[in-house]
């Protein structure tokens, strides 16, 4: 795994020096939105609403909008400016985590020690797991302060990030305020069918069932050559080019090779005559001396 974040765990004037990782990944298929006819991916393109051109990244900058409309425009520079706590995670108190609803979480990291910090980071977990409790924190991750738990899984401390208390709905629905009549027997049989249906805890008892279809659907159709090839146009294209090219520089070879072959004839042909005019000079001059 690669850690996405360094820093410490802080006690007051002590801090525990560990690195983050991911605890979880997302296994979401990978569908993508593609062109019909030739399997090409759609790319959506960033536009301004304003004048309807496409903005690069060097022209965009974060913006606020206000009530009414109007937009504070916000620099790099100005959102690092503002107060951030620093690279630690600071415990704020503790809690049994039975009190806290998992609504709050948010997600989880797995917190490795660094080798100094290897003891203080071993007694700190066993501390956690021996009074039942999690540390609850606040933490700066990705540029934004967050609250967060500490709490330990298989003898490592994982930091689960929460939301503010804005952040979770209340829910408002109807039925909470209505008088439903609940007899008696109708909840005990209720309770017994759930405590008969009771037990440990096992993820892998619950497969997905879509992805494995989906699989078996995606493989059924590459076994069946039921595919597109998003570059089988411009691969075409290159090879007509190429073999355009090969075409021109195979005529271009046979030009040379019969310019060749003609300049070599007019010099064989320049060489005989001059051959043949020397022997004829050369019989004019005997016939004089004799």
């Amino acid at each position: 795994m690669r850690a996405m974040w360094m820093g410490t765990i802080g006690f007051g004037s002590y801090a525990i020096p560990v690195k983050a990782y991911s605890a979880t990944e997302d296994r979401e298929i990978p569908l993508h939105q593609v062109h019909e006819a030739d399997g090409g991916r759609v790319r959506v393109k960033r536009v301004c609403e304003v004048d309807g051109a496409e903005v690069p990244p060097e022209q965009m900058v974060r913006g606020y909008v206000v009530p009414g409309g109007d937009v504070v425009l916000l620099s790099d520079h100005e959102l690092a400016s503002l107060p951030m706590p620093g690279r630690t995670i600071a415990i704020r108190g503790f809690a049994p985590l039975a009190d806290v609803d998992p609504i709050w979480f948010a997600k989880s990291y797995y917190l490795e020690p660094e080798p100094a910090g290897t003891k203080p980071y071993v007694l700190f977990s066993e501390a956690l797991q021996q009074s039942g409790r999690i540390a609850l924190v606040t933490v700066a991750l990705r540029r934004r302060e967050t609250l967060g738990a500490l709490r330990v899984r298989d003898q490592v401390i994982v930091l689960e990030t929460m939301l503010w208390p804005d952040e979770v709905r209340t829910p408002d629905f109807p039925f909470r305020h209505a008088d439903v009549d609940i007899r008696p027997g109708e909840l005990r049989r209720a309770v017994n069918l759930v405590e008969e249906l009771t037990g440990e805890f096992d993820p892998g008892r619950y497969p997905d069932r879509y992805r494995e279809a989906f699989q078996a659907l995606v493989q059924a159709k590459i076994d069946g050559a039921e595919v597109v090839q998003p570059t089988a146009a411009a691969q075409a294209e290159g090879v007509t080019r190429l073999l355009a090219a090969l075409q021109e520089s195979a005529s271009e070879a046979e030009d040379e090779r019969t310019a060749s072959v003609a300049k070599a004839k007019a010099a064989a042909s320049r060489a005989a005559k001059a051959r043949t005019t020397a022997r004829r000079a050369a019989a004019r001059n005997r016939a004089k001396t004799s």
